[in-house]
């Protein structure tokens, strides 16, 4: 299983004093280093960490393959086209939330998706779908012809969160507070089952698998066991652990996780 590692949140840094330090260019090497297979960023259309030009340079200089996650937002799109990153993840986007609260709409976006991705691989560029684990999407996804899907694993850390964290510090509804602990090892394991079932679905179909959103040192291990799923992309936690031990530090105990 390959790991790509996520590195808007050195940008998130940069942009919190709006200077030059951290450079996101500067983890190329070090992701390298410990062995992780793609780079992973967002450009997202109010630009808010990762810029135009960190794109430009990041995929210029990278020698291990960039994975660009972006919008349909028709400037974003456009960038993609020019510079041409490994692979497009086509996400959903809302200016006013946090990070990415969930998987792409298909069947509301089917028109603009289908022209979107046919531009996309006239320009050679591999296309996945962020989306959330259904059969429905699954099916979608191969109907619209990409290589890639990425299933959005936010409900599954949710519910790991409120099972084994500090429950203040996890971002849920009240609602999901109030359930027994037996019903949410129910609700955690009825998700590792559908992403089991859904990735193995989607490899019968020919479509590569990636997960990610939310995951962590604590609730990779079960989503790392599921044969099917051929990578996972993981930024926050591991920029956050980085802080205490280092970029190449944090990467590789990730990978020696997923490993496991």
């Amino acid at each position: 299983m390959k790991l790509g590692v996520n590195i808007d949140h050195i940008a998130v840094l940069r942009e919190a004093r709006k200077i030059a330090d951290p450079n996101p260019l500067d983890a190329i090497s070090i992701v390298k280093r410990a062995n992780a297979e793609q780079i992973t960023i967002h450009l997202r259309e109010d630009r808010r960490h990762i810029n135009d030009i960190d794109v430009k340079n990041i995929i210029k200089l990278s020698s291990i393959p960039v994975n660009l996650e972006c919008a349909l937002s028709h400037d974003v799109i456009d960038i993609v086209c020019k510079l041409k990153p490994h692979r497009a993840t086509i996400v959903p986007e809302k200016r006013e939330e946090v990070t990415t609260e969930g998987g792409l709409n298909i069947l509301g976006e089917q028109k603009r998706l289908k022209k979107v991705i046919k531009r996309l691989h006239k320009h050679e560029i591999e296309v996945s779908l962020f989306i959330d684990p259904t059969v429905e999407n699954v099916n979608r996804a191969k109907e619209l012809e990409v290589e890639w899907i990425e299933f959005h694993t936010g409900r599954y850390a949710n519910i790991y969160a409120m099972l084994y964290s500090n429950l203040e510090r996890t971002s849920h509804s009240i609602k999901e507070l109030e359930l027994p602990r037996d019903e949410l090892k129910i609700m955690l394991q009825e998700e590792l089952d559908a992403l089991t079932l859904l990735s193995s679905m989607a490899k019968d179909l020919k479509l590569k698998v990636a997960s990610g959103h939310g995951l962590n040192y604590q609730n990779v291990i079960d989503i790392a066991k599921i044969p099917t799923i051929d990578e996972l992309n993981i930024g926050q936690s591991i920029i956050a652990r980085s802080i205490w031990i280092g970029l190449e530090r944090a990467i590789l105990e990730m990978r020696e996780l997923i490993k496991r």
